[in-house]
């Protein structure tokens, strides 16, 4: 069985990642995926170059996410754009990756992702679980984590799913607003729930 973990940006979802992980449990994390995929090297990446230019690469070749954050969550049209391009790499390399984890021995594994819904990676998974926070505490901790100023962290929260659909899709919520002693608590519930399903269906 696959689950699937998203939230909105700074929810704490590899945080709860790897308190599944310390129960045994693998996952595979879309994020690391899609850096891959820009690599030096990688298509993806070239095609970025091609249509932005020098402005979004680093000196050494690599993708400068700070200038294509700015553009992208600056204009709708270069974020649909980045995804057509970026999406389905990511897709092919997340089902491989699920493959051989579901291969082992795990009673289930986990695909976290930021855009499980949005991408339609969540044609990949059994079940859906959403880590969810305040909107106010996620804009707090992108601006802390990123480095970036609170107007831009509105704006990559208000790029993404609103948070009630997010919510309304979910086949189980975690609330992450607490400290990691009831993270855990309730990380171990699911997990204990999880172990005894089995046989879901995939989403349609």
């Amino acid at each position: 069985m696959i689950i699937g973990v998203t939230g909105g940006i700074a929810s704490g979802k590899s945080t709860v990642a790897r308190a599944f992980e310390r129960l045994g449990i693998p996952w595979v994390d879309a994020d690391d995926v899609a850096r891959e995929v820009v690599e030096p090297g990688e298509p993806a990446l070239a095609a970025i170059a091609a249509r932005h230019g020098p402005r979004v690469l680093q000196a050494d070749g690599r993708l400068d996410r700070r200038a294509l954050r700015e553009i992208v969550f600056a204009d709708e049209t270069e974020r649909r754009w980045l995804e057509s391009v970026t999406h389905p790499r990511i897709r092919e390399r997340l089902t491989e990756r699920l493959a051989q984890l579901a291969a082992g021995e795990a009673p289930y594994v986990l695909l976290v992702s930021p855009l499980l819904f949005e991408s339609g990676q969540s044609r990949l998974v059994d079940r859906t679980l959403v880590i969810d926070v305040p909107e106010a505490l996620q804009i707090a901790r992108t601006a802390s984590r990123d480095d970036v100023d609170e107007h831009q962290a509105r704006a990559i929260v208000a790029a993404q799913m609103p948070r009630a659909e997010r919510l309304s899709r979910a086949d189980d919520v975690l609330d992450n607003s607490e400290g990691e002693a009831a993270l855990a608590d309730r990380v171990a519930e699911l997990d204990r729930r999880y172990r005894r399903l089995d046989g879901l269906p995939h989403e349609p």
